[in-house]
């Protein structure tokens, strides 16, 4: 079938053209996108960091409405509302033992651009083959995705806010919730409030923590951040976050929750932890980070770990996400803003820069909640 998307080539960012999509397959979806979060790890493959196959049809935070099945299918029928996942394997250890964001074949899967059977369902014209991105290339009007990467959620929540619960919104809350895994009272830092570390914050304030402080340097992030549940906030172009940290905490922080990829601020998540405390990063950064291991981890006993997409399972996390939403606890409302799918171009200039802190690309525009 044909489709409109926004197609990135080596020569331009994005350029909105007709392709070809292959219908869905046994074990595949195909879904009318209603729209789509823009996300930090699509511009990395922009700038060039994480390299994929061009040209390529990026976007990985799509929700939409089920149109076909293939056979086998079981978990959603035409009709269903869904958010779009990563795509995972299944059968690794990891994936096993409940751990899909760290599926051993996370990197082929999402950046290879082509499904676990080595295909990719976009094509130009010419019969060119065109990358899928994360299992769904959702800067497009429709997407075929194995059913692992679907995830049906309630009819009753507006799909235009639920995309990004595919990924960024996860990878923050999951982080902290299953990563981090703090107790009531426990306190957290979240470095960076952006989209997911402010949905790490969201995450800090439904586990109990106490206190929940965040450090970013743009003061209506901050603002933003306090009204969200922050305890306390630091503006590090104007104070040492590491000595205010542990001036508010007396010991240092129990977690902190890096999210910038910078690596002044990835020193600074761990040196403001308190002894045997833990840092999880989540960040993706151009620049190597230098520190001493024995001075900045083992003096301390502390741990620093990187985590994948909140180390979560896109089909138990997703809907819990989703009623939190329902419930006002998740009010992602007061991150986004909407763009049409022509302006995507200008979504990702408004994300590099912070007048967006979630930028949604609206592709079905006709679409009522």
């Amino acid at each position: 079938m044909r489709i409109e998307a926004m197609m990135t080539t080596p020569e331009k960012d994005f350029q909105k053209q007709t392709l070809q999509l292959a219908e869905p397959k046994a074990g595949e979806v195909l879904v009318r996108l209603v729209a789509s979060g823009v996300c930090h790890t699509d511009a990395t493959v922009l700038d060039k960091t994480i390299p994929v196959p061009y040209p390529v049809v990026l976007g990985h935070e799509g929700s939409g409405i089920v149109e076909k099945v293939g056979e086998n299918v079981t978990t959603v029928k035409p009709g269903d509302h869904v958010v779009l996942g990563f795509s995972y394997c299944g059968t690794c250890d990891n994936c096993l033992e409940g751990n899909a964001g760290g599926c051993e074949n996370m990197i082929p899967l999402n950046f290879g651009g082509k499904n676990e059977h080595g295909v990719t369902p976009l094509a130009t014209k010419e019969n060119e083959e065109v990358s899928q991105f994360f299992g769904q290339s959702s800067f497009a009007t429709y997407s075929t995705v194995d059913e692992k990467n679907v995830v049906k959620v309630d009819r009753d929540v507006d799909l235009r806010y639920l995309g990004p619960f595919g990924c960024g919104i996860m990878t923050g809350s999951g982080t902290v919730l299953n990563s981090l895994k703090p107790e009531p009272g426990d306190s957290l830092v979240v470095f960076g409030a952006g989209a997911v570390g402010l949905s790490g914050l969201l995450a800090a304030k439904i586990a109990g923590c106490h206190p929940i402080i965040a450090v970013d340097i743009h003061d209506s992030r901050l603002e933003l951040a306090k009204e969200l549940g922050a305890t306390h906030t630091i503006n590090s172009k104007n104070e040492d976050p590491v000595e205010r940290i542990k001036e508010i905490t007396g010991k240092g922080a129990r977690h902190s929750f890096e999210t910038t990829g910078v690596p002044e601020v990835t020193l600074a998540a761990l040196r403001c932890l308190r002894v045997r405390g833990t840092c999880a990063t989540v960040a993706v950064g151009k620049r190597d980070l230098t520190f001493n291991v024995f001075n900045d981890v083992v003096a301390n006993s502390l741990t620093l770990r990187g985590v994948i997409e909140g180390d979560a399972v896109p089909q138990l996390i997703i809907p819990k996400l989703v009623t939190f939403f329902k419930n006002g606890q998740f009010p992602i409302e007061k991150l986004v803003k909407f763009y049409d799918l022509e302006e995507v171009d200008q979504a990702f200039v408004d994300s590099a820069n912070g007048s967006a802190i979630k930028p949604i690309l609206i592709i079905d525009k006709e679409y009522t909640a």
